[in-house]
This record gives C-alpha cells, sequence and structure tokens, in this order.
C-alpha cells in the first residue's frame, strides 16, 4: 500500500499531528479493516431497498439468543461513571475547544463529525488541539488579544471524541489513490497521538461512534480498538465506545451493537435528529403513511420518537450499559431575553423527561444550558452518579411502536417547506465555509438538522403532498420556486455579495441537485464535500 498526503498547504499544527509513524498507523488499519467497510457499506443499500419495498424493520430472529441471554458490558472506569451533562461541539477552532472544556460539563463531546466542517485546516487543527487537550497545555490568543486558558479551579470534562461515520470519505488522504476512509483518518491520528497519555491518565481514550446501521458495523469498530490497543501495547479493553443509535435500523438491534462492542461498550446515545433523518431516507419510498409532519413539529414526544428512547434506556441498563439523551435544538439569545427564557423553558422540561426517563446523562450545545442540564438530572440522581439500576422492566415495545410514524400529529406546510429549504441552503453554505455548526433563528443547526430539511422536502415531491396552509401539492415546480425565493431572501441578509458567490451559490445548487434529483442521495455532505478545499 501507499499513503498520501494530497493537501498542498500546511497549516499549524500539520508537523506535530501529520507525521510518518501516524500515517504507517492509518495505513495499517486501512489495509485490515477498509475492505470489510465496503463491503458494510455495500450491504447497506441493499438492507434499505429491502425496507423501502415492505414498509417494515424487524428484529433479527437469527440473534434471538443475544437479546433474550444474561450479559453485561465490561465495568466503566471511573472517568464515565457521572455523565450527567455533556457538552457538545467541535475540537476547532481552539476557542471553542478551550470554552467546551471550562463549560463545567461532565464530558465533552469533541465532533469530528456532523459539528465539524472537514476542510484540511479544521482537520490538523482539531487534533492539535485534542492533543493539546490532552495534555492540559491549550490556549489561544485571539486577533484583538484576549487570552483564552484552560480553567485550572475545576475538574475539566472528560473528552469522548466523535470520528466520522463509516461512510465518509478523507480525500487529503490518499490510500493507493483512493480517498482514506474518514472513520480510520479520525480515530487513527487521535488514538495514536493520544491514546497511552490518556489511559496513563485514566481519561480515556474514549470515543463516540456515529451513524452505525448494523450490528456488524459495531463488530468492525470493535476490531479497530482491538487492533489499535495491541498495536500501541495497550491492554485490551482501555477504549470505551458510546454509540449513537441515529439510525431506524440500529433501533432494531441495541442488545446486538453492545454485545458486539461488550468489552469496549460504554452506552448508547438517543441520537435524535439523525435517527429523525434515519426514519425519513428509510422509508421515503413506502408510501404516505411516513411523510412526517414540518420538522419544527416532531418533537420527542411524538409516539414514534417516545418509543425508541424508552426502548434504549430499558436496553442499556439492563446491560449496564449508559443511556444517554440527545439534543435539545434551542438555544439561548443573550442579546434576546425573552427568546432565551424560551429557550431555556423547553430545554428544562426535554432534560427533565430525559432524567425522569431513566437516562443517566445528556446533551447541550450552549456553556450557558451546562447548569440547568446538570440541575435535571440531579434533582433525580441526588448524589448517584447515575441510573443504571434503573432497568425499566415495564417497558414494552414493539415493531409497530417503532415505525408509528401515521400516529405523528401535526401537519406539512407550504411555510415549513420554505423553512427546509432555507435552512439547508443557510447550513450547507456555513458548512463549506468552514463551520459545521450554526445558530438559524435560534436554533442550533448541524449536519442532521439539514439532513432532515432536505429530505422531507424529496419525501414530500415523490408522495405528492399537500400542504395544509396553502393546499398546494409539493411539485418539483413548487419548490423550484420556493427555493429561489428563499435564496433571494439569503441574498437580502448576508449582503456581502462576494460571501454570498463564494459559499451560498454553490450551498443553492447543491441542495436544488439534492430535493428535485428523481434518485434520493444518501447523504448531504458528499456532494457538498466536492467543494471543500
Amino acid at each position: 500500500m501507499s499513503i498520501n498526503v494530497s493537501q498542498p498547504y500546511e497549516v499549524e499544527g500539520t508537523d506535530l499531528i501529520i507525521t510518518d509513524e501516524a500515517l504507517q498507523f492509518i495505513e495499517e488499519l486501512h489495509a485490515t479493516f477498509a475492505p470489510t467497510r465496503d463491503e458494510l457499506l455495500e450491504r447497506r443499500g441493499t438492507a434499505q431497498a429491502e425496507a423501502a419495498r415492505t414498509g417494515t424493520l424487524d428484529f433479527d430472529p437469527a440473534t434471538k439468543d443475544v437479546r433474550e441471554a444474561d450479559w453485561k458490558v465490561a465495568e466503566q472506569p471511573p472517568a464515565l461513571q457521572d455523565r450527567r451533562v455533556e457538552i457538545t461541539g467541535p475540537p476547532a477552532p481552539a476557542k471553542m475547544a478551550i470554552n467546551a472544556l471550562n463549560s463545567g460539563a461532565k464530558v465533552w463531546l469533541a465532533c469530528l463529525e456532523d459539528a465539524l466542517s472537514p476542510n484540511w485546516n479544521n482537520l490538523v487543527d482539531a487534533q492539535k488541539n485534542l492533543y493539546e487537550s490532552a495534555r492540559g497545555t491549550l490556549q489561544f490568543t485571539s486577533p484583538e488579544g484576549k487570552e483564552y486558558r484552560l480553567r485550572d479551579d475545576v475538574t475539566l470534562p472528560t473528552v469522548v471524541v466523535r470520528p466520522r461515520g463509516w461512510h465518509l470519505p478523507e480525500k487529503h488522504i490518499e490510500i493507493n489513490g483512493k480517498p482514506a476512509v474518514g472513520a480510520l483518518v479520525d480515530f487513527g491520528l487521535h488514538f495514536f497521538h493520544n491514546a497511552k497519555h490518556l489511559h496513563e491518565k485514566g481519561t480515556g481514550p474514549f470515543y463516540y461512534l456515529p451513524k452505525l446501521e448494523h450490528y456488524l458495523e459495531a463488530r468492525l469498530w470493535n476490531d479497530v480498538f482491538t487492533f489499535a490497543e495491541e498495536k500501541l501495547g495497550l491492554p485490551h479493553g482501555v477504549v470505551r465506545a458510546t454509540v449513537l443509535i441515529e439510525t431506524i435500523p440500529a433501533a432494531f438491534c441495541m442488545d446486538e451493537i453492545l454485545y458486539e462492542l461488550r468489552d469496549h461498550a460504554s452506552g448508547l446515545n438517543a441520537g435524535r435528529w439523525d435517527y429523525l433523518f434515519s426514519m425519513i431516507k428509510y422509508f421515503r419510498s413506502s408510501g404516505k403513511k411516513f411523510v412526517l409532519p414540518d420538522r419544527a413539529q416532531v418533537g420527542m414526544t411524538q409516539p414514534f420518537m417516545r418509543a425508541y428512547t424508552e426502548l434504549l434506556v430499558k436496553t442499556c441498563h439492563q446491560r449496564d450499559a449508559f443511556a444517554m439523551g440527545g439534543m435539545a435544538a434551542f438555544i439561548p439569545n443573550r442579546r434576546e431575553p425573552e427568546v432565551t427564557e424560551k429557550a431555556i423553558e423547553k430545554v428544562r422540561d426535554d432534560k427533565s423527561r430525559e432524567a425522569n426517563d431513566g437516562f443517566d446523562g445528556s446533551w447541550v450545545a450552549h456553556p450557558d444550558l451546562v447548569e440547568l442540564c446538570k440541575d435535571e438530572f440531579t434533582k433525580v440522581l441526588g448524589d448517584k452518579p447515575n441510573q443504571v439500576d434503573r432497568k425499566r422492566p415495564e417497558v414494552s415495545v414493539s415493531v409497530a411502536d417503532l415505525l408509528s410514524t401515521g400516529d405523528a400529529e401535526g401537519d406539512v406546510t407550504e411555510q415549513g417547506v420554505r423553512t427546509n429549504l432555507y435552512v439547508a441552503t443557510y447550513y450547507t453554505a456555513v458548512w463549506l465555509s468552514g463551520n459545521g455548526a450554526v445558530a438559524i433563528h435560534n436554533l442550533m443547526e448541524d449536519a442532521a438538522t439539514a439532513e432532515i430539511s432536505r429530505s422531507q422536502v424529496w419525501q414530500q415531491i415523490h408522495n405528492g403532498t399537500v400542504t395544509a396552509d396553502t393546499g398546494n401539492q409539493v411539485t418539483r415546480e413548487l419548490v423550484d420556486r420556493l427555493l429561489e425565493e428563499e435564496v433571494a431572501r439569503l441574498r437580502e441578509e448576508i449582503g456581502d455579495a462576494d460571501t454570498f458567490a463564494k459559499y451560498f451559490e454553490p450551498a443553492a445548487d447543491v441542495v436544488r441537485k439534492l430535493v428535485l434529483s428523481e434518485d434520493y442521495i444518501d447523504y448531504l455532505t458528499l456532494p457538498a464535500y466536492e467543494h471543500l478545499r
């Protein structure tokens, strides 16, 4: 095999992170695991086509023994026992990483996936910041001279790194002339540089695993962990992984996913927005009962979303694994007190519901929400670090419960179509500019919410959906006109003609192709990635 860094420019941290030894480790990971990854991605397409044809999924009868057997995941290390509040965000730029580490959260989910635009600068900068944060040396001085340093008066959060999903490539690093696997690059660089150091400190290496669709994909990660531990001379099981249950097929094999990772498993997370995206994507051609109301109306109390979270808590606690709650999209706006008050009320209700349902902790995206989340979980946990002992034997969730989208309350509106087009275009433009998460109208948008937005529009077109507010059918012609109008609105809001031409015009082209294409494109970030340096 041959590995080549194809990116033509260097950024600060390149000499520290992109070393010959680290690249050799990534090359070995690829030689051992990339072929299996490719096979599993092919399997995804076959499985989705069958689910779309039948309009259903089921628990695998071949793994019934795993679901019914009495087994537990490995005992959790002290650094992960209390996860009542986790702050999420990208590890680049350094200012954001420092703010997350100084937030008072128990865990920082350092996201190299949905919250990070994977241009070369961000890839290297993120890994450099993770390297320095592991050693307590991370600092940053702004152009205005403001200094950002790690606090020494609090216990800093445990860092849990989220690499990219199995489907994403890394075009800046080529192996045998082809783009590397983004997940193996992200994991490989972080593990190679930090695993020994983190293990000696007792604070890692810990990971979040996104976008899994089958327990065989969890088995592959488990094999990667075992290989990496052996390669660096670390004890088996030092890695701990929390899997995001953010695809509908994964909801049907939660036990199996934990079982495959049992020596390395920490728990499961209710990745609510990607889960909603997956529901739309998986059953996009399966009839009108899978057409959901406007995104703003599909919350966690909808029957099919509630069934999924109840099953997740029960499954995790049965196996002594942690059940982690998801992201509330609302964020405070310090310039608008009334908006902030409403956002805080909605987030408080969300976190209170999760704590009382049995979750062991939950996510926030803004430092101002850390104490709120912590308070709501402390009301339930008290001095206990978690509530894994709450087994939820009363919970019984069926196939019909998980797929009860037809029971969702709410309507599809033309205003909702407009909002989806606006958000998908705005987010894609911001992503192309190098930012992976952005506040739009006081909601935190990342790749997952943009995926929901564009997928809903595609599905509505292909199911002849009629909007409740105008009575118009959602057609290609209507969507094309609405998109033009929303792009014109964005042009006026942005103001800067150069910025608009550089980022928003290509973003609008990407979204137009995604929503008007006859064939559904699985991930927004794949065509958008072609525009990144």
